[in-house]
């Protein structure tokens, strides 16, 4: 096969492996009249009581992630308040958060009132971005004090290899209404 040929057929391999990897669905779980707990990939049509767990979407197992990261995460879960216009600096934050490998949540100031508030109480006014690690609020994006706030709290410095990078966790997804 030539180079060029077998290029692009591992390139495509690749992109599909990686769009199954991240692909959300659905499990479902229950017991059925002879006493048999099933599981399907759709809601059962006789069963009562079912449970339902959603599956993939990128989320990183908790084994995936280095224990001191864990351990640091519970002791200082860090926060990330941003707006819909703070474009490259939010940009830079969530890059250096990415960069050393950290699970946080995104909180959007503009679109959520009591975010609004979080951020007013955190830091007396409200301006973005501003990341919140454990008690510890950090106004603005100034690289030396985010790597400074994250090193207080026992984060790694950087993202180990085969390390998954964090994505906003669902917390940070608006609540339509």
């Amino acid at each position: 096969m030539q180079p060029r040929i077998l290029i692009r057929v591992m390139c495509v391999a690749a992109l599909c492996a990686a769009a199954v990897a991240h692909a959300q669905s659905t499990v479902y779980r229950w017991v059925d009249k002879n006493g048999k707990v099933q599981f399907s990939d759709s809601p059962p049509t006789d069963a009562k009581d079912y449970s339902q767990k959603r599956m993939g979407g990128g989320q990183v197992d908790e084994g995936q992630v280095p224990f001191a990261t864990q351990i640091a995460a519970r002791r200082h879960p860090v926060t990330l308040y941003v707006s819909d216009d703070c474009g490259d600096i939010c940009a830079q934050g969530r890059d250096l958060l990415a960069r050393r490998g950290v699970p946080y949540s995104e909180k959007n100031a503009q679109k959520n009132p009591a975010d609004a508030e979080a951020v007013k109480k955190a830091i007396g006014v409200l301006e973005v971005p501003v990341l919140l690690v454990g008690a510890n609020a950090v106004k603005g994006y100034a690289e030396e004090s985010w790597q400074s706030a994250l090193d207080q709290a026992g984060y790694a410095r950087t993202r180990l290899p085969g390390q998954p990078g964090p994505r906003p966790s669902d917390a940070a997804v608006p609540q339509e209404k």
